[in-house]
């Protein structure tokens, strides 16, 4: 399976509201893509993540993965084949990590050992010890709690992972440890994932695709994120990503994506790794009073970029 999603002119109306929590949504959602969810509260952001899965059913249009519509799969069988994290993890907290990590490869009836191996796998892919497996959700900091939250959504090798604000409840350093290992663990298992947040920074630097929706569950665009940032759709897109598009722009590059030129000798500048986004390169040059940074891979010298050169590639 390649994960491909579709939503296709999916609407819901909740009983007792005038309006719908989401009206006509129409995207697709390449398989292996990070598609972000965005929007002010009462976009139906959640509502449209959580049809994928069928925990909320739509009332109109369809939802199709690889084709097959979800409704064609019972929940349970459907639901076995995505995977799912929520901001309260909700791990059983009489199971240690390993029993927690493989209790939908347990309802597959895979055996004991496949298990075991599978649990060591995940453990290790999300930055956590083998002997964590066997200790308890409360001996474990929230931020290890949503590791293991994650790898039990891999547990099963799905071709779909659904996000609902997973990080909404850490504090802003493990939040951006672990935005940072998911986009590496992206990279590395190529599933496609559905992430929702309110945070526009958080789906700029997450997201493949973006799709920013507006109250009332109406789509207002879905495209890159630099396409976005370059060309919003309407007067709310613009608003909702703030004023501040072009720094944001600089975020989504890095120093080894751009050409860099020759350094001399004696030229003065911070010395910073080619992983270093422009943003940041423009903002330490800012702070330092220096027109350039010099871009190093431990002791050798890969170029310079200067402050000048940010603007051309906007």
């Amino acid at each position: 399976m390649s994960g491909e999603i579709v939503f296709d002119r999916v609407s819901k109306r909740y009983e007792g509201r005038s309006g719908d929590a989401l009206h006509e949504l129409s995207l697709e959602i390449p398989g292996g893509a990070f598609c972000v969810l965005v929007g002010p509260s009462g976009g139906g952001k959640t509502t449209a993540l959580k049809m994928v899965n069928r925990l909320i059913d739509f009332d109109a249009g369809d939802i199709r993965i690889d084709g097959r519509s979800v409704r064609d799969l019972s929940p349970v069988e459907l639901r076995r084949g995505i995977g799912y994290v929520i901001q309260q993890v909700g791990l059983f907290p009489h199971m240690t990590i390993g029993e927690n990590v493989g209790t939908v490869p347990r309802l597959l009836g895979w055996d004991k050992r496949r298990i075991r191996q599978r649990c060591e796998e995940l453990i290790e892919l999300v930055g956590l010890e083998q002997g964590d497996l066997r200790r308890y959700p409360a001996q474990l900091s929230g931020g290890q709690r949503q590791r293991v939250g994650l790898a039990r959504a891999l547990a099963a090798d799905p071709p779909v992972l659904l996000m609902d604000e997973p990080f909404g409840a850490l504090d802003p350093i493990t939040r951006f440890r672990l935005q940072t290992e998911l986009r590496r663990l992206h990279r590395e298992v190529a599933k496609t994932v559905v992430f929702v947040t309110h945070d526009i920074d958080e789906a700029i630097s997450m997201g493949d695709r973006i799709a920013i929706l507006r109250q009332g569950g109406v789509l207002a665009q879905y495209d890159t994120p630099d396409a976005i940032l370059a060309h919003p759709a309407d007067d709310f897109v613009a608003q909702f990503i703030g004023e501040d598009r072009a720094l944001r722009r600089l975020a989504l590059k890095t120093l080894g994506d751009v050409k860099l030129e020759p350094g001399s000798d004696g030229e003065r500048g911070s010395r910073v790794p080619p992983e270093t986004t422009l943003r940041n390169a423009v903002s330490l040059m800012i702070e330092t009073g220096t027109p350039q940074v010099i871009v190093v891979d431990g002791e050798r010298e890969l170029g310079v970029f200067k402050l000048e050169d940010a603007g051309g590639l906007l």
